[in-house]
């Protein structure tokens, strides 16, 4: 028979635990499911840039900004924007068309922004060029882990690109952490490891100037060297160039195609090379569809400043963004588009008006039409157009991306020709067809 004093605390441990279970059943109620959208990303408004603070370890003090779309997708893909020198992230968002995709595909775009003075990204100093070193790529790969967290992102579908600058880092980052990102997409930029420097300096003249020349296979050491000991995938490269670039010059390009070439252990002889615009020339390495090991794209007569729009539209084809996205709208038959031309011997314009014709708004658009052969769109207006000949998607500018029920919008072209001036036959908005009127 127990005693009064065990009998006493059992009673008191009773009544505890009854008084608990109350307030663990509240939690287990309250605690998000795998996958729920967190605190964080309620914090985030929708289809507008905000900026985030504490996000992570961050040694180098950058800023960070996010875009997500109204539709973001369920596992989302992570883009990462990389500004210029002298630039920022809401410039790299203003500048680029990376936000509108996101609206049609529904990825997370987010936009590193440099402090210091010279709004340059550390692609030089020792810290940088080795994985969780120190200075900006730790920062950045903070910024990849709060979006991974916050939107239960996908992380096999992490990318990044950037321009100058960012085209620099998009290397690096590719260089530290291979097991973060998928991909990248470096616009004038320079290999892995060429801008070291070890006296402080962030520029380093002879790699700027192109006289840093290395084999393929010193290249593909440099990179390796910032992970030691990692054996996994390695992410797929896409490179651009100007031929006439005067601030970081086009050996730096060939550079670039060795060491990728090595460190995905391909050819240096390309498996396909072809003209996808005037004045391009395109080569693939290891593969010859839109997703080959390394991409690269010689910009014939081009300077430094030569990202454009319509280029991310290659971007995402290259790493596999352009599809997978927030369901289209509107549904069949709720869409009209009508043309009209005037022509010349060698040219024309052509005047498009698109409808939205369903009883829903059409969010984010995307007319397709065919080209016949021989035209050449030269210029445009209320979208960007891409490619420039064949099978054209044209994409709503920031301005027009909304089409209520009922609402139209007018957008052009022009074009060159050899000889047909004839006016698309058909439209399709969002994979939709298209009536005529």
């Amino acid at each position: 028979m127990p005693t009064p004093h065990r009998t006493t605390v059992r009673r008191q441990l009773l009544a505890l635990f009854a008084a608990l279970l109350p307030l663990l059943a509240a939690l287990l109620v309250a605690a998000p499911a795998a996958g729920a959208r967190t605190e964080a990303a309620d914090a985030v408004p929708a289809a507008t840039l905000t900026e985030v603070a504490d996000f992570g370890t961050n040694p180098s003090n950058l800023r960070m900004y996010v875009y997500v779309p109204e539709n973001v997708a369920a596992k989302p893909a992570v883009l990462v924007a990389v500004h210029w020198c002298t630039g920022s992230g809401p410039d790299m968002y203003n500048g680029t068309e990376y936000d509108t995709l996101a609206d049609q595909y529904g990825f997370v775009v987010l936009y590193p922004s440099v402090t210091r003075s010279s709004k340059c990204f550390d692609v030089s100093s020792p810290q940088a060029l080795r994985r969780d070193g120190g200075s900006d790529p730790v920062g950045i790969r903070s910024m990849v882990d709060w979006a991974t967290r916050t939107y239960d992102a996908d992380t096999g579908r992490v990318f990044v690109t950037g321009i100058s600058s960012g085209a620099m880092m998009t290397n690096v980052l590719l260089g530290d952490y291979p097991d973060v990102f998928a991909a990248g997409a470096a616009f004038a930029g320079v290999p892995f490891g060429c801008f070291a420097t070890t006296d402080g300096s962030e520029w380093n003249s002879a790699c700027a100037q192109g006289t840093v020349t290395r084999t393929a296979q010193q290249w593909g050491d440099t990179a390796r060297a910032a992970y030691p000991g990692y054996t996994g995938p390695r992410p797929r490269m896409q490179l651009w160039h100007g031929t006439e670039d005067d601030v970081l010059r086009y050996p730096n390009f060939g550079e670039m195609i060795k060491q990728w070439t090595n460190v995905h252990g391909v050819g240096q002889t390309p498996a396909t090379t072809d003209s996808p615009q005037s004045g391009w020339t395109r080569t693939r390495y290891g593969g010859t569809g839109d997703r080959a090991p390394v991409e690269a794209i010689s910009l014939q007569g081009v300077g430094h400043n030569l990202y454009g729009y319509g280029m991310a539209a290659k971007v995402l084809a290259f790493f596999g963004l352009d599809s997978g996205g927030p369901t289209p709208q509107p549904q069949p038959g709720a869409c009209k588009a009508g043309v009209t031309t005037n022509t010349w011997n060698t040219g024309l314009t052509a005047s498009v008006t698109l409808t939205n014709t369903s009883s829903t708004s059409v969010n984010g658009w995307r007319l397709g039409f065919t080209l016949p052969t021989g035209q050449t769109i030269t210029n445009g207006w209320g979208a960007t157009y891409a490619p420039s000949s064949g099978a054209v998607t044209a994409t709503n500018a920031s301005y027009n991306a909304t089409l209520a029920p009922g609402a139209s919008v007018s957008i052009g072209y022009q074009a060159s020709h050899t000889g047909n001036s004839a006016a698309p036959g058909a439209f399709t908005l969002n994979g939709t067809a298209c009536t005529a009127g």
